[in-house]
Order: C-alpha cells, then structure tokens, then sequence
C-alpha cells in the first residue's frame, strides 16, 4: 500500500514561540518497501509518523494511504486512527502488564468483535511467525526485551494491517539484542510484504533494514533513496556526515593543466592537494565539500615514492591510535586535512609513522556545501 504525503507541515506552541515540526513536507513511500525515516532527535520523523497513523493533525496538506485520503485540510478530511487499516509498534512496547502474551496479542481483534474461534485462529498463526508460539499463558512483562518486541509485533499484525508502522522500536535494548532482533525483524517483514514505515536515528539501524531511506533535518526531507545510494552517492553534506563516519574536506573544482575537465572524472584542489573525484556536474571555480570514508584509506608505510606517481596518492603522518577491536582508527595528517582511517590490527603502525595511500576517484564524492 503507497502512502503519499503532500505538502503536510505541523507547528507547535511551546513557551511562547512557535516550533515548526514539520515544514511543507513532501514524500512517497512506495508500497510493500520497508521505508526509513532517519535523522537526529527533533528533526521531525516521529512527528511525521504520527500524522500517517492519525495521532497527530498537521496543520495543512494531505495524507492519502492507498487510494484513500485519510487526511486533508482542503477537503476537510480526517479518518481516524482505527479506521485507516495500520498497525504500530512503538518504542516502549506498550505492553499491558495485567495481561498474558495472548491476550496482548488476541486485544485488537477483541475489540473489533472478531468471533473467538477466529481470535485462537489468527493469534495462534501470529505467535508462529514470530517464533512465539507456546508463550501464550507466559505473563507479558516476564519475557526478555526482545520477547517483549516481537510481542509487540505479533499484535500490530494480527489484524492484517495495510501498514505497519514502528517508532524506534529497538532502542530499549542491549548493543547484541539489537542486532540479533534487527536481523530478525528484516527477514519478518520480508515474508509478509508489507508497506512498513521504521523511524530511527540509528544509522546502522536504517542501512541494515531499509529498502529506502529518507534523511530528515529541521522538519524537511533532505535527501531519499536506497541505503547504498544515501551512503555511496549522497547529494548533501549533511547526508554524507550523518549516515556514516565521513571525512570533510573543503574543496574548489579546477581544470586541469590545460585548462580542462577530466572525461569520467571532476577535478578539486584541497587541503590533501590536487585529488580526482566521481563526476559531479559542477562548475570549475565552485566550491564543494570532499567526502572519504575511512574504509576507502588504505594506508602504507613510509611516504609516497618520489617522482611521478599514481592519481591521488598522499602522504601523510599518524596522530593517533585508537584500537576498537577489530580495527585501529588512525587519525592521519596530510597536508592541511586531519583524515580519519581504519587500519588492520596486525599493520604494525604506530603514532608518528610517516604513511601514505591512494584514493581511488570512484571513492572521493563530492557534496553539496
């Protein structure tokens, strides 16, 4: 089920100034995709997630699910939450602590007055998929955290909702539950299919979930598109900075000696030098911002060999050392930049050692400033 977002803005009213929440936003979340929202706390995204479910009202715009117009300002629409077909999962459970695994799960369709031989069916059928089946008597509140979570999920689906939505819904638990319960979560909605809408500003969280992803700052869509795209081939500085560790260098766009531009290829002057990167379409004499991940620095030792030598290859120093398990993360000075790097345990280097590496161009983006 697509859900189309049409100019939607919502400002509030806090200690005598207007906060604007979200702010002429515009988006389609195509169906059957999981879509991520993702961006810093306040940006907007668990504001934007409420108005699609109803427990917000936007102050103009539209909001249609499907084929359906849920809300509209202009034609004085608004479908309440119950009525608009999703279900949610949200970032404390909400698990009702009087109740046991299957009554939580059995409670939307009671309410609906689903017959009880069809409540036992569809329970019974939610709690296999996601491997809770035989925890029906358990107390809710007795389960682990991510028992609670899929506790969480197995009641958003039970009623076969058009969406589902989930707002942080992993935050409350430990580095390692988190990551086995995400791998978890993925291969679930994979099987069912379905339209989900995940907001979080965890970036591992949306790279590893999300089929696209929209980055939200200041109430505004920023950027959208597929993990690899947000993280390779950012358009934006921000995008590039908040996705992933990245390397800022200012740059300005030059010909090269003969006054040309490089077929395949734009050429900066940085602080790192005079460095080739992806092509952008960007006028020479503008200015830009280089991005290097510290993944793409493969460092060596000693410095670059004299005379002429390969495209992009810089010479530099370490800083400093840092050892996080299956890496160290290098601070290296080169030129007029401090670049971040990852380097193997068993390199054999050390603060103060002389290095050097080559950039390959497909690996240097330039952003917008």
């Amino acid at each position: 089920m697509e859900i189309r977002i049409s100019g939607v803005s919502k400002s509030y009213l806090a200690e005598g100034r207007t906060i604007k929440a979200l702010d002429d936003v515009n988006l389609v979340i195509p169906a059957n995709r999981i879509f991520t929202l993702l961006g810093p706390s306040g940006c907007g995204k668990t504001t934007l997630l409420r108005c699609i479910v109803g427990l917000e009202t936007p102050d103009c715009g539209e909001i249609r699910i499907g084929d359906e117009i849920v809300w509209s300002k202009d034609a004085n629409i608004s479908v309440p939450p119950e009525k608009r077909g999703l279900g949610m999962v949200f970032q404390t459970y909400a698990i009702w602590p009087h109740m046991n695994v299957f009554d939580n799960v059995a409670y939307p369709l009671q309410v609906r007055g689903a017959a009880k031989d069809e409540v036992a069916r569809r329970v019974a059928e939610t709690l296999r998929f996601v491997q809770l089946e035989g925890f029906e008597r358990r107390p809710a509140t007795k389960l682990s955290g991510g028992q609670q979570q899929r506790v969480a999920l197995a009641r958003a689906l039970v009623a076969a909702p058009k969406v589902i939505l989930f707002d942080e819904p992993l935050s409350n638990l430990d580095a390692k539950l988190r990551e086995e319960t995400r791998k978890e979560l993925r291969a679930f909605l994979g099987k069912l299919a379905i339209t989900a809408v995940y907001v979080t500003h965890d970036r591992v969280e949306a790279l590893a979930l999300s089929d696209q992803i929209a980055v939200m700052r200041a109430g505004r869509i920023v950027e959208t598109g597929t993990p690899q795209k947000i993280y390779f081939d950012a358009d934006h500085r921000f995008v590039a900075d908040f996705i992933g560790r990245a390397n800022l260098v200012p740059a300005r766009i030059v010909a090269d000696e003969a006054g040309r531009t490089l077929a395949g290829r734009t050429l900066v002057d940085c602080g790192l030098g005079r460095i080739a990167c992806q092509k952008r379409d960007l006028p020479v004499g503008g200015e830009a911002t280089l991005c290097i991940r510290p993944e793409f620095i493969h460092l060596a030792r000693g410095e670059a060999p004299a005379g002429p030598h390969a495209e992009n290859v810089v010479s530099g120093r370490i800083e400093s050392l840092v050892f996080v398990g299956e890496a160290y993360e290098a601070e290296i000075r080169a030129g007029d930049a401090l670049l971040l790097a990852r380097a193997d345990p068993d390199a054999g280097l050390a603060e103060g050692d002389a290095v050097h590496f080559a950039l390959a161009p497909d690996h240097c983006l330039l952003v917008a400033q």
